[in-house]
């Protein structure tokens, strides 16, 4: 399932680094709408209401790929690992990913760390995703 992982090197102040995941399922994970709405519920309001609608969704095209987007800052409620009954409970986290639409399948990228770090890699995630290609 991961492709790679890498860390997001902490902005001075913030308890600790995020991380950038890139995951590869071969195409047997659901639509789009239906992993950016999971991610998106892996993010919560302090008092622990869902924050649906103050994501930040987003679309566009990439050298023929389209790439689907969600931005949300939050507490991070995700499961400390698939099917664990234990979460995070992280405050002021944000959660930048996107979904590649590949001909071999989505591919989805995911950075979630403490909201500065993952403002100050902001830049390179967008990078990132213009860089995104397609070798056939």
């Amino acid at each position: 399932m991961r492709v790679a992982e890498f860390v997001v090197p902490k902005a001075p102040g913030d308890p600790e680094d995020a991380e950038v995941i890139l995951y590869f399922f071969g195409g047997q994970s659901g639509s789009v709408d239906a992993n950016i709405d999971r991610w998106i519920g892996q993010m919560q309001e302090p008092d622990g209401k869902a924050l649906k609608n103050r994501a930040t969704r987003g679309a566009t095209e990439v050298n023929g790929l389209k790439v689907s987007t969600v931005d949300v800052t939050g507490t991070f409620v995700a499961e400390m690992r698939p099917g664990a009954t234990e979460h995070f409970n992280k405050p002021g986290f944000r959660l930048r990913a996107a979904v590649v639409e590949t001909p071999r399948g989505p591919y989805y990228i995911k950075m979630t760390g403490p909201a500065k770090t993952v403002a100050a890699a902001d830049g390179d995630f967008k990078k990132l995703l213009a860089s995104l290609g397609y070798a056939k």
